[in-house]
């Protein structure tokens, strides 16, 4: 038996990764932005131990989800599948000052994954358009180009590939993996999109329970439990390291090599 977190699971992917790791036997702690919607995890993934708030789109409150986390012991694994679409007609603004896509996307995932005990495997959810993700390091907060909500969507879906792969290499005792769904049908997919639910969640609780030697193979990126393609700046060092730097300098927590090493920024 395992024991999982699962970031966003009142709805959508992650509740679904939630029921069957439930199914499975394993252990499984939910998260939701706030009370009411982590009392809603609850009620739809019956089986789980407990579900804890932390409102991703606050640095604040996910440093103390971070706590909350850490109060709670140590996990196995920890999918990282909370996330907002590309449909935000908008550049939004946080309390931070930061554009809400990417730190919803990118970095509350950076933060948790620094400040929370070291699991043994970390999964993270990126999506094929990382394909279509813009690597420049420039504008991350899109204060100098003109809103495109589903380049913004892309660009954090590519940069949630590049922390997995990022983190693989500097942590080589945890298993790092990145993954792509498909299109499902959830809220965030909507109904026109042409695959199951189920399928999509699959891959996900695959590498956080599985022994199956493709399942430990970190720094990969999956679809449908195979190895699939990244865009080439998920495996660039200097872009990988970059991002670390990024996000180190947003939050003043860093993501250490296994010598202790921060990353150059």
């Amino acid at each position: 038996m395992s024991r999982v977190l699962v970031t966003g699971s009142a709805d959508g992917l992650g509740r679904e990764a939630a029921k069957q790791l439930v199914r499975g036997g394993h252990e499984v702690i939910l998260h939701a932005r706030d009370d009411a919607r982590a009392q809603q995890a609850l009620d739809g993934v019956p089986g789980a131990t407990a579900a804890l708030p932390g409102d991703l789109s606050s640095i604040t409150s996910t440093r103390a989800l971070a706590g909350l986390l850490n109060a709670a012991g140590v996990f196995d694994a920890i999918i990282h599948n909370a996330g907002i679409g590309y449909r935000e007609r908008a550049r939004l603004e946080t309390e931070d000052g930061l554009e809400h896509v990417f730190q919803i996307n990118v970095l509350a995932p950076y933060l948790l994954t620094a400040l929370v005990n070291r699991p043994a495997r970390l999964i993270y959810l990126s999506s094929g358009l990382h394909r279509s993700g813009d690597p420049g390091l420039g504008d991350l907060q899109w204060e100098h180009r003109r809103w495109d909500a589903y380049q913004a969507y892309c660009d954090s879906k590519l940069f949630d590939a590049v922390l997995a792969a990022a983190v693989a290499r500097r942590w080589p005792d945890v298993l790092s993996s990145s993954v792509e769904p498909g299109w499902v049908r959830t809220k965030m997919g909507g109904r026109e999109a042409p695959g199951e639910i189920g399928p999509g969640a699959e891959t996900q609780v695959w590498l956080a329970t599985s022994s199956d030697p493709l399942a430990r193979q970190s720094g990969r990126h999956f679809y449908h439990r195979r190895p699939r393609e990244t865009h080439p700046a998920v495996a660039d060092r200097v872009i990988q390291d970059g991002l670390l730097a990024a996000c180190y300098e947003l939050t003043g927590e860093v993501i250490a090599d296994s010598s202790g090493t921060a990353p150059a920024g």
